[in-house]
């Protein structure tokens, strides 16, 4: 069943043209990627999928009915907003039903006469048969570790925006799930947790993502822009990069065999007499395309990040005996380490866990509590920091690299001026010219990291520097750090980089807690699976003192229809458990005859003892209101 087609779509932003005469259609049950460097379209493309951009030409036909669900990369909100607000903002009637009905109950708590408009919502949730999609919403918000609805949205940091507003879209069930960069700013159990839960679902899935892993274990197909053009992959990421290759090469190739036709065909044009030139009028046009053709040829695009680092000393820095908390939440606890001479750490951990504030104190952003950073006097730090810098817009993207170096010394005496250090971050000549306004998000990135490694750093800092970069950067990116000269340390959620480019990882548990583990991501996975190290479960923080919890609150008062489940289950479990204590009592009898009737038995014992481990997960879980 097709869900949309694009017939034909083109769209450009004043002389930059994204991509022209783009078609493809989606089907029911596909999950497809779309890969293409920064600045070409994708997010363009997601928003006319979704209806919030128009194209300049060409439509969007969708099949009747067909509900989208969106996660875009830029979050907005209403700073009153809280997380309930955020969950329950849908037009779904299952989400209006059930929201009416909690409403209704907090004002029955608070006194009000609601019973008659009670026994009307209970109605309308029969009706829909809205009580499993209310046990739904609070399995994924639980799972994505959300636990209060009161807070506000604005007092909750960057990662658990993005978790709540990805909530919201898997709560809405939709036909067709449109992600833009999913994982950014997710920490690597919501990474995987989000992983698994595509990879077992049914949905209809089109997303765009840097993160290769998850791009290779998730989708099936993938789009790429290339060249104003769409092309189709029906494979997975590795799938994409043999066959985008074999592409490359095949097109190049045929360049190479129309150039060779096409300087035959020129000295053909040389020697043709004027006189007799009509007489071949099909030939010269036909050169004219053979002409064109021989100047194509798909270049593969790289950064070539050839920077020194300064010289670095063997002291590095010594945390000595350092603690951090803010009120009851402990960052570090007389922590001590002292960091060696080219050195690449990884750091990761839950969001909220404090790593992008040890950083911080490392620059001495924010001092500690007590303990103090001893730091080597031949250290140059340079920081990539998660919110990035603050470009003035109006400014040439050319004039905001001169404004911190006219060049850069890249060794053996040789120099980049600040044209061809730009160009070697992919921004072509006519791009240098533009204003910032017009660069996307990711090629703002990309002038980020430009400008922080221009400084010549021998220990470079870097706060999830995968987010918003395209895979190209990204793989350029990692050979640079592989053999940087320098110190390294990195916080980032991005497997395939981690595996790639640190040593060994600081792991980050909470509460003060942190692990040195000696090697990487995938190590790390390995090693915890092994030794089946329990998984703390975080909460979300508030930047408001906590307060005491209120037992009427929605996350831990029982509904009226929950109390009636409750005591269903505690029927259900002593049937289901008298009816396996008989089969058990039969299979082990000497008395039983009959080979189908023997296997009848075990296929229901087995039956049972699910349905047992189900009921009890869901008794146990609603036993936890009535405490």
């Amino acid at each position: 069943m097709v869900y949309l087609q694009v017939e034909n779509i083109s769209k450009s932003f004043g002389n930059t043209n994204l991509f022209s005469g783009i078609s493809f259609g989606i089907e029911q049950g596909q999950k497809c990627a779309i890969v293409a460097n920064n600045g070409v379209g994708k997010t363009t493309l997601l928003n006319i999928i979704t209806a919030q951009e128009q194209p300049d030409q060409g439509s969007v036909i969708y099949r009747k009915d067909l509900t989208i669900g969106y996660l875009p990369q830029t979050l907005k909100f209403n700073d009153a907003d809280t997380v309930k607000d955020i969950c329950f903002n849908s037009d779904n009637d299952y989400v209006k039903a059930i929201s009416n009905y909690e409403m209704l109950i907090e004002a029955q708590n608070k006194g009000h006469n609601v019973t008659k408009q009670l026994h009307a919502a209970l109605a309308e949730i029969e009706r829909l048969n809205a009580w499993d999609y209310e046990t739904k919403i609070k399995q994924i918000l639980g799972k994505l570790d959300i636990h209060n609805w009161d807070y506000k949205i604005n007092q909750l940091s960057g990662g658990q925006q993005k978790k709540v507003v990805l909530a919201n879209v898997l709560i809405r069930e939709p036909q067709l799930l449109v992600l833009d960069e999913p994982t950014n700013h997710l920490d690597l159990s919501m990474v995987e947790w989000l992983e698994e839960w595509l990879n077992h679902s049914k949905i209809t899935l089109l997303m765009v993502t840097h993160d290769r892993y998850f791009l290779d274990n998730v989708c099936n197909e993938i789009f790429e822009i290339d060249q104003k053009q769409l092309f189709h992959y029906k494979g997975n990421y590795q799938y994409y990069l043999e066959k985008r290759k074999e592409r490359i090469n095949s097109f190049n190739a045929e360049t190479n065999r129309a150039r060779n036709l096409y300087r035959k065909e020129l000295e053909w044009i040389k020697r043709q007499p004027q006189a007799r030139a009509t007489k071949a009028q099909s030939r010269i046009d036909a050169f004219k395309e053979i002409e064109e053709r021989a100047k194509r040829r798909i270049e593969e695009k790289q950064i070539t990040l050839g920077v020194n680092s300064a010289y670095i000393g063997s002291k590095i820095f010594e945390a000595q005996y350092v603690s951090k908390s803010y009120g009851d939440k402990i960052i570090l606890k007389d922590f001590y380490y002292s960091f060696s001479r080219y050195e690449k750490l990884g750091i990761i951990g839950k969001n909220g866990t404090g790593k992008s504030t040890f950083l911080k104190m490392l620059l001495g952003v924010v001092p500690p509590d007590s303990g103090k950073f001893d730091i080597g006097d031949t250290v140059n730090f340079a920081y990539y920091s998660q919110e990035g810098i603050t470009f003035d817009e109006s400014m040439k993207v050319i004039d905001a690299v001169k404004n911190i170096a006219e060049y850069i010394i890249i060794g053996n005496g040789k120099r980049l001026t600040a044209s061809q250090l730009l160009q070697r971050f992919l921004f072509e000549p006519n791009r240098q010219y533009d204003y910032i306004y017009k660069l996307s998000g990711g090629e703002k990135r990309r002038l980020y990291l430009c400008t922080i490694l221009m400084h010549n750093p021998n220990f470079l800092i870097l706060d999830e520097p995968t987010n918003d970069l395209d895979i190209a950067t990204l793989n350029v990116l990692e050979e640079y750090l592989i053999s940087f000269h320098g110190c390294l340390i990195v916080v980032s959620h991005d497997r395939f980089f981690l595996n790639k480019v640190v040593d060994h990882l600081f792991v980050f548990n909470g509460n003060g807690e942190i692990k040195d583990f000696p090697g990487n991501y995938t190590d790390y996975r390995q090693w915890q699976s092994l030794n089946q190290e329990p998984q703390k479960d975080i909460k979300l923080v508030s930047k408001e003192p906590k307060r005491e919890k209120n037992r009427s609150s929605l996350a831990n008062k029982m509904t009226y229809k929950e109390k009636r489940e409750f005591e269903a289950l505690e029927i259900e479990l002593l049937e289901l458990s008298t009816e396996k204590q008989n089969i058990e009592n039969q299979l082990s009898s000497n008395n039983i005859s009959g080979g189908e009737y023997i296997t009848e038995l075990s296929l229901r014992l087995n039956e049972i003892n699910n349905l047992i481990d189900s009921k009890e997960m869901r008794w146990l879980e609603l036993s936890e209101k009535q405490m």
